[in-house]
């Protein structure tokens, strides 16, 4: 079982992060849905949509919207949100996605790069380049490489509620791996995250062997210029040739 497989349905991995902004996530989903002047009929797919926080929202700005994750236990909690222009489903973003053609998928807040071959984050771009309708859009939020780099803190303790979770930090080749352990319900516990620092050159290749032209990046939630030695973010907006 690959490590995200694993981590991602624990209750842990949502305690951890369960300081996320809605506020800030509101508002650049309202950004970034003005800025491609999305048609309030629009249909869009949140693709690794977690616990559904974005597609609830995407849904209630009037859009027709099917969020997909490998988690069962997100997907099983997201159900209680289904109306007919919301739904969600199970799903390998690597595998193809048997849905009509949308106007835009959304792949936010790093939910990319777990993957050791390279062959298998190509098949994310041409499924996602499969789902969409001619020059449709696809955003990929991504990490700055040169950021995470230049900034990389390696001990740091997070606490939620009674838990102290332990996280180190390190780079490894071409990966930022962040190491974490806890003492919870008895236990000790060990998870880790592994993500690909992707180039902004690879990515690039990546979305042009399948169909795409980079268009824009931004640097964050705010929509700013891109500065790689600066930005936190990396949101690449790609569109369908």
């Amino acid at each position: 079982m690959e490590w995200f497989e694993s981590w991602f349905d624990t209750p842990y991995y949502h305690l951890l992060y369960s300081n996320r902004d809605y506020t800030e996530a509101e508002n650049f989903i309202t950004k970034l849905t003005s800025e491609l002047q999305l048609p309030q009929s629009a249909k869009i797919i949140d693709l690794a949509c977690g616990k559904g926080r974005h597609s609830v929202f995407l849904n209630k700005l009037g859009y027709d919207v099917l969020g997909l994750d490998l988690s069962r236990q997100s997907i099983e909690h997201n159900k209680q949100f289904e109306n007919q222009t919301l739904i969600f489903n199970v799903h390998d973003m690597r595998n193809p996605i048997d849905y009509d053609p949308v106007d835009a998928v959304f792949n936010l807040f790093t939910s990319f790069g777990y993957f050791d071959n390279e062959d298998d984050d190509r098949k994310v771009f041409q499924s996602v380049c499969n789902a969409l309708k001619k020059d449709g859009y696809f955003v990929l939020d991504y990490l700055n490489e040169e950021f995470v780099r230049n900034t990389l803190v390696p001990e740091t303790t997070i606490t939620r509620g009674e838990i102290d979770f332990k996280i180190s930090k390190k780079i490894e080749g071409r990966h930022i791996v962040k190491d974490i352990t806890f003492e919870a319900d008895g236990k000790s516990h060990h998870y880790f995250e592994k993500v690909k620092l992707h180039t902004l050159d690879a990515i690039k290749n990546y979305a042009e062997e399948s169909g795409f032209e980079r268009i824009k990046i931004w640097g964050d939630y705010q929509l700013n210029d891109f500065n790689k030695d600066t930005s936190l973010r990396c949101i690449n907006l790609f569109k369908k040739k």
